[in-house]
């Protein structure tokens, strides 16, 4: 949650939007402080209380008169307490008794140069369940003065209560402003998302006539031209294709009537590399198109290296060992290119193992989210570097091999666009040191991955 939050363009707006609301609220009140605290204006509106507070000290006269403190009241929306040497007298039975206030100056009146206001001279200031008190000292007598009346409940709501509610529904309303500004983008992200996997005929609806909308035109224009540059690469790999595989099956046709045996077979060899070369690097084309389908459905990898085997090594059968035997596990790929993915890494780990006596080991296991196919041989090994080469086209661990001897460097190629195509990979594992050992994981389909009914995994390995 918190990193979908970080990285929410809404949230990081509206995060931009609170703090800027933040230091404007700030700002604003250190500038009307700055203003209430120039000594013009605080002696301007200190004055003026002061000469209310003489306008309640005379009207109610001294000694105070209550006839004169009820027609306040009557008039104003106060409470009034007088008490002194020989009076002690409330509008309100219910007003607090004197000793029960805690009296002292107020923040807003003081000497103090941060201060509001200026202190005015005998007064004091007390609060109490919401009630404001202000006593007034006029001789031996105090007049205290308070609002709204005693008893009254206030009806005016909380300022700051509203403030904050007010605030936090702007904040709302900002926010669902942002979260409309921005929706485009989830759209936009499936989309390019989608385009990204091969769906290259999958178009965003630009629905907003704006930058946004714009940006998902640009992405649909984009996939378009790609789908027809991805197009005319493959219709030109497949228009050489074909222009070769004519002249060389003229050239296998001219073999037959050459007389030279050894240079008869040595042309039909390089023929049937060139083919071998031009069959791989179509079937690398078509797995490299993210958008060709699979062709997948359960199927017993167990059986499905045992037929590998039989078909392609038969004569090796005994420098292969499959580990465990007798090993059944279902998985829904794709047969004929995991055969082949098989068949490249066993003809490689057998092409390197040369004399060795130990055989080539084929591993068959189940992690539980992956199908682990793993080939191991006993040859030289990658050196430091050429692991990082891995599954490039053409490369050769050791470039002084012929053709004969190290093929074309394209078997590891095909077997990582097929590990590729299913969801997977092809790595080497770095801690096997008495040759070379390849690891191909296939993701397990997920239930909802694919609509056939039947399982999408079993094991039974003894």
């Amino acid at each position: 949650m918190i990193e979908r939050l970080r990285r929410s363009l809404s949230f990081r707006l509206l995060a931009i939007f609170l703090v800027l609301a933040l230091i404007f609220v700030y700002g604003a009140t250190a500038a009307l402080r700055w203003i209430y605290q120039e000594d013009e204006l605080r002696e301007l509106v200190s004055g003026h209380l002061s000469l209310h507070i003489d306008y309640v000290r005379k009207d109610i006269g001294s000694p105070p008169n209550i006839d004169r403190a009820i027609a306040i009241t009557e008039q104003v929306p106060v409470d009034i307490r007088i008490a002194g040497p020989d009076i002690n007298w409330a509008s309100n039975d219910a007003f607090p008794l004197l000793g029960d206030l805690d009296w002292g100056a107020s923040t807003m009146l003081s000497g103090d140069p941060d201060a509001w206001l200026k202190q005015v001279e005998d007064v004091e200031f007390a609060e109490q369940d919401g009630y404001r008190f202000i006593r007034l000292n006029q001789g031996p007598y105090a007049i205290v003065v308070t609002s709204p009346r005693i008893g009254e409940a206030k009806s005016s709501p909380d300022l700051v209560l509203i403030i904050v509610l007010i605030g936090l529904l702007w904040l709302f309303f900002a926010y669902v402003c942002v979260r409309w500004l921005f929706k485009p983008i989830g759209a936009i992200r499936k989309g390019a998302s989608r385009i990204g996997m091969g769906e290259f005929d999958y178009r965003i609806s630009a629905y907003r006539n704006d930058q946004l909308g714009d940006l998902a035109e640009d992405i649909n224009k984009l996939a378009s031209d790609v789908h027809s540059i991805l197009d005319a690469k493959r219709q030109l790999l497949l228009g050489i294709s074909h222009e070769l595989r004519s002249p060389l099956s003229r050239l296998r046709l001219s073999l037959e009537f050459l007389g030279d045996a050894s240079l008869k077979e040595q042309i039909r060899d390089e023929v049937l590399e060139m083919e071998s070369i031009i069959a791989t690097l179509l079937e690398a084309e078509r797995l490299n198109s993210r958008h060709a389908a699979l062709a997948r459905r359960p199927v017993d990898i167990g059986d499905v290296v045992d037929d590998m085997i039989e078909k392609y090594f038969a004569r090796d059968r005994e420098r292969i060992r499959i580990n465990p035997e007798n090993c059944s596990i279902i998985a829904r790929v794709d047969e004929a290119r995991i055969t082949l993915l098989l068949k490249n890494l066993v003809s490689n780990a057998l092409r390197y193992s040369g004399d060795s006596s130990s055989p080539v080991e084929i591993d068959i296991a189940d992690d539980g989210t992956d199908l682990v196919l793993t080939v191991s041989d006993y040859g030289p090994g990658f050196a430091p570097g050429q692991a990082d080469h891995l599954g490039e086209p053409f490369y050769r661990a050791d470039q002084s091999r012929t053709r004969g001897t190290g093929g074309t460097g394209l078997g590891l190629y095909l077997a990582k666009m097929v590990a590729d195509a299913h969801g997977g990979s092809l790595r080497l594992d770095p801690d096997y040191t008495e040759g070379a050992r390849l690891v191909v994981r296939i993701p397990f389909l997920k239930p909802d991955d694919d609509s056939a009914s039947d399982p999408s995994r079993q094991e039974r390995c003894k």
